[in-house]
């Protein structure tokens, strides 16, 4: 499909696009998914009127599970049952997307390998130590490609 993008075209002025609002999976197991994302990484599952109002009927027909970050970005992870995996083997890129990745502080990024060792999720990489920071791969229950990673941690004291 060729593009029709031209530098000729208006475009959206630098700046005007603020920050990711959210980003939206399909998952094949919604209950495993929000134990993975809500449970084992930590993110705060949507309820009562925190839920975006035009969501509200999916995730009370069980549907949909909203999970927001910290800096307000959403996660949002529509149930697919019927959901195959597009690869038997997760390592094997499936689609457009890379991966998924989650910020952390330096000090804490051992904590959360330990946990996902202790948890026994499948790792892809890592951990990696690279000049942009630390980082570890792994996959979700369905398969999805995600990272932990932290900036450099520029204090001797919490390098490990």
């Amino acid at each position: 499909m060729q593009s029709s993008f031209s530098t000729c075209n208006p475009t959206l002025a630098l700046g005007m696009l603020r920050r990711m609002h959210h980003i939206a999976l399909n998952v094949q197991d919604l209950q495993a998914s929000r134990q993975f994302y809500g449970t084992l990484l930590g993110l705060q599952e949507l309820t009562g009127d925190a839920i975006p109002s035009t969501l509200r009927s999916l995730v009370e027909a069980g549907k949909v599970a909203n999970f927001v970050m910290p800096d307000g970005t959403v996660l949002d992870l529509f149930w697919e049952p019927d959901l195959t995996p597009p690869d038997l083997d997760p390592s094997r890129g499936f689609t457009r997307a890379n991966h998924l990745a989650f910020d952390i502080e330096p000090q804490l990024f051992n904590q959360a390998v330990a946990v996902l060792h202790q948890n026994q999720v499948a790792i892809a990489e890592g951990p990696v130590t690279r000049p942009t920071g630390r980082g570890i791969y792994f996959y979700d229950p369905d398969g999805f490609l995600i990272e932990i990673r932290c900036d450099p941690d520029t204090d001797p004291d919490t390098s490990a």
